[in-house]
């Protein structure tokens, strides 16, 4: 399967030795991954994967349950350091073993499974950890609220959730994606991490999301869209990976690649 990686550049279409393993980035990426390896006792999650961002980016990673996506999601944002392997972040080594490290890097992650706590407020969920605060040091509950109402009506734009004082327990599954995914437009730094966000939205919520990705791309915001809907994928990313059982098995630029031949790298991994 590794013959299928595609050695040239995405923008410039000039054969390279690329030392991630397929695509080659021009100039420094926000982030490259060299030969990741992730071991949970005898199982090994990721193995020798080579992976990077480039700058004002959209990388799709795609593959069937247990390919390893996920987990190379949680390496990045610092959940779980790799077994071995090297890190760089704007091309100097980095050690990404804690979430504030991610976040110190530029990462900002939307998870699969939705991390919020039902028993606080949409305004205390999106700013958890990262409060406003008033010159004396107190919370500054108003201007979050100011914040929490903007977002959600102008970003993500979720009906129901207009009130920034509602627990989020009492959310749907739709509703929940969408206070996670405003907690990221606000905190957004140079790379947004995606683990399958639309998967509890309407297709009006989905073309909302798809479409501020690419505004946040157009802002020099860089994006990975972990994702098992390929027709997503394909309307805004500029690069596809796909992996199996914790390898990259193929990858191309956009315009080297269609929706047909992606689809069929998937299923036959």
């Amino acid at each position: 399967m590794k013959d299928s990686l595609r050695h040239f550049s995405p923008q410039a279409h000039v054969p390279v030795d690329a030392p991630t393993g397929g695509l080659a980035p021009i100039g420094a990426p926000l982030l490259e991954a060299r030969n990741i390896v992730k071991r949970y006792g005898s199982f090994v999650a990721l193995d020798d994967m080579n992976f990077f961002i480039g700058r004002a980016e959209v990388v799709a990673l795609l593959g069937d349950n247990g390919a390893g996506k996920s987990t190379l999601v949680k390496m990045m944002s610092g959940i779980n350091p790799p077994t071995s392997g090297e890190i760089f972040v704007n091309g100097k080594r980095t050690e990404l073993n804690s979430r504030a490290a991610s976040e110190r890097a530029g990462i900002e992650t939307i998870y699969q499974d939705i991390a919020l706590v039902d028993a606080m407020s949409i305004t205390r969920n999106i700013f958890m950890g990262r409060e406003i605060t008033t010159r004396l040091g107190f919370l500054d509950l108003r201007r979050m609220e100011e914040v929490a109402v903007e977002i959600l009506g102008s970003a993500v734009q979720i009906s129901g959730i207009d009130n920034p004082r509602k627990e989020v327990g009492f959310l749907s599954g739709g509703q929940k994606q969408a206070v996670a995914i405003a907690r990221a437009v606000y905190f957004k730094r140079n790379i947004l991490l995606l683990d399958e966000p639309t998967s509890a939205l309407s297709v009006r919520e989905t073309e909302h999301l798809l479409g501020y990705v690419r505004e946040l791309k157009s802002d020099g915001t860089s994006s990975v869209l972990v994702t098992h809907n390929l027709y997503h994928a394909y309307m805004v990313c500029d690069r596809f990976v796909v992996m199996s059982h914790g390898t990259k098995v193929f990858e191309a630029a956009k315009q080297d690649t269609s929706i047909e031949e992606l689809t069929d790298h998937v299923i036959r991994t």
